[in-house]
């Protein structure tokens, strides 16, 4: 089992920028591979990137060139970097973590991020 804990988010004004931490534990592999996905009220559950533990990344199609996903191996820990914040995207972003070639997935309990002026 993994344990997923996010912390960052909040309230921030349109244009403006917030960044997203997640520290996995427990039955961690190295090169599992961690990212995040958001839900807005009444929408699916959506990609916004994940990373693989030699830094890959892959990014959803609303945050390309806006948002990055970065890691620390050494922390198990994973960050997002959100700029230039628009009111879509305002959601809960979960993390996840997902054992590489396996359909194993935790999921963080999620953290608010609103956009809003």
């Amino acid at each position: 089992q993994v344990q997923l804990v996010e912390s960052g988010g909040g309230l921030v004004q349109p244009g403006g920028s917030l960044s997203l931490s997640c520290a996995a534990s427990g039955d961690t592999y190295s090169n599992d591979i961690m990212g995040w996905y958001r839900q807005a009220p009444g929408k699916q559950r959506e990609l916004v990137a994940t990373i693989t533990s030699g830094g890959t990344a892959d990014y959803g199609d609303a945050v390309w060139g806006r948002f990055t996903i970065s890691r620390d191996n050494t922390k198990n820990t994973a960050y997002l970097q959100m700029n230039n914040l628009q009111p879509e995207d305002t959601a809960v972003y979960y993390c996840t973590s997902r054992r590489r070639n396996t359909a194993t997935r935790w999921w963080g309990q999620g953290t608010q991020v609103t956009v809003s002026s």
